[in-house]
């Protein structure tokens, strides 16, 4: 329990956290989902484009949340059209064996750059698909320069 009287297993049994290096099968684009991740997704899930080169595998439940909030933007507006284009116009189901193994299409693979090492990340409400390197480069970035991002965050709140 922390200092506000939240419990941590109640925080972990409702979002995703961590990172997990995993392998993908290039000739079958198979892979498996760690299972810390998969207990809150179900069976069958969408996988998409993410911003930085990466996918985001996301539960029905929550891409529903997602498709009510971009799909209630005024389509007039480019910037609506292109992110409905960006995110549900690269939109896959995919569905979860009893192993969590599940098929990335290729489209998707060639996209993110996906090698034979990826890592799995999870923030939040969605998980994240990243090259293995790809993750190390941008960990680097970000251990370099938090402190200016998170100030940039800051006067962007204000």
């Amino acid at each position: 329990m922390d200092n506000n009287g939240i419990k941590w297993e109640n925080i972990t049994q409702t979002m995703f956290l961590g990172n997990y290096s995993a392998k993908l099968d290039l000739i079958k684009g198979r892979t498996s989902l760690p299972s810390k991740l998969r207990k809150l997704l179900g069976k069958k899930v969408i996988i998409t484009k993410g911003y930085e080169n990466t996918l985001m595998i996301i539960g029905l439940e929550e891409w529903e949340k997602v498709v009510n909030e971009i799909t209630n933007r005024p389509f007039i507006k480019g910037e609506a059209r292109d992110t409905n284009r960006f995110l549900l116009g690269s939109a896959f189901e995919a569905d979860l064996d009893p192993q969590g193994r599940f098929i990335i299409p290729p489209i998707l693979r060639t996209r993110a750059r996906l090698t034979n090492d990826i890592v799995f990340v999870g923030v939040g409400d969605r998980i994240e698909i990243w090259n293995q390197t790809a993750w190390n480069d941008h960990q680097e970035y970000l251990d370099e320069n938090i402190e200016k991002i998170t100030s940039r965050l800051d006067a962007t709140n204000k």
